[in-house]
């Protein structure tokens, strides 16, 4: 299997090249299936996690979700990207906190939403939600995994199917924190 550098430089590869495939195992048996069939790079699903351990979706520990991606990123030699919700914390210190606990696992990328979980404000109010993002990139970039990081927002899977509210918001993401997009396509 290739060591977590390799796999981080081939999962920014892949997203330098265009488009791809990137399926979500539920578990170490899922994913080297997936790996078997050709897959260049999985993602873990915090949905599927939480079946598996039969937890509803959105109720996995920060310490179950840790312990998930080490098992899938050790399970296979292809990059794998984390589904991190939305950084297991609201508060920035704490997503970073989390953030830098989930860069040791051996995923290849990281995605962190928007997504509140409170049915009344389903969206975390976008300064706060760029403020997480920015935390995010500071807590991997201080890792030095060079992890590629996605931000997420929720908006349309959430019941708030503005697309000019995510266009906005995706784009406060980028400026807040995703050097990645010039990153992965001009190195």
């Amino acid at each position: 299997m290739g060591g977590h550098e390799d796999r981080v430089a081939q999962f920014r590869q892949l997203h330098r090249d265009g488009c791809f495939v990137m399926p979500n195992p539920w578990d170490v048996g899922t994913a080297r299936f997936l790996e078997r069939l050709g897959f260049p790079a999985l993602a873990t699903t915090s949905a599927g996690a939480a079946w598996t351990l039969g937890v509803p979706e959105a109720h996995l520990t920060r310490d179950q979700a840790l312990d998930h991606l080490r098992t899938i990123a050790a399970a296979v030699s292809v990059p794998v990207n984390a589904d991190f919700e939305g950084g297991y914390a609201v508060d920035p210190a704490g997503v970073a906190r989390n953030v830098t606990l989930a860069a040791a696992t051996g995923v290849a990328g990281l995605s962190i939403e928007d997504s509140s979980g409170d049915p009344a404000r389903p969206l975390f109010d976008v300064g706060l939600a760029v403020e997480r993002v920015a935390a995010a990139r500071e807590a991997i970039d201080a890792s030095g995994t060079g992890l590629v990081l996605t931000a997420r927002s929720e908006g349309f899977v959430c019941g708030v199917p503005d697309i000019d509210e995510t266009i906005r918001r995706l784009r406060a993401y980028a400026d807040a924190g995703l050097p990645d997009v010039d990153a992965l396509l001009h190195d």
